[in-house]
């Protein structure tokens, strides 16, 4: 399966934005918490954002899966923290988070600016 996830993200989007308009004090209430749930504290928000790819890949959510490598992208998560997150939901959700996670590795590679199968991260590239 090859997916361009930062396409699905922008898609995505729209759909939520007209959610939003439909349902607005639902997803005001879910932005709310969405946003009380990711602040730093114990822990910062790209060990959060690490959080929510682990289970969006053990709950086999492929649009949370986008959203969330989006934004361990954007708050500076490496491959190797990727990869070590993927091994444990992969740990904890077995055969069928094996597959998730390959979507979600290949997610992060896009929004981190590398190619769907890169091996290397894009910092690792040689020009």
């Amino acid at each position: 399966m090859t997916n361009d996830w930062p396409e699905l993200a922008k898609a995505l989007s729209t759909d939520l934005r007209n959610l939003r308009v439909g349902a607005p004090d639902v997803m005001k209430t879910f932005s709310a918490m969405a946003t009380t749930a990711g602040a730093p504290g114990a822990l910062d928000a790209k060990t959060k954002e690490l959080i929510a790819v682990a289970v969006s890949v053990a709950v086999r959510c492929d649009d949370c899966i986008s959203f969330h490598t989006k934004a361990a992208a954007q708050r500076g998560a490496t491959r190797e923290e990727i990869l070590e997150t993927l091994g444990m939901a992969i740990y904890m959700g077995a055969g069928p988070s094996v597959m998730y996670a390959s979507h979600a590795l290949s997610a992060f590679n896009q929004f981190a600016g590398g190619e769907a199968g890169d091996a290397q991260t894009p910092q690792a590239k040689t020009a």
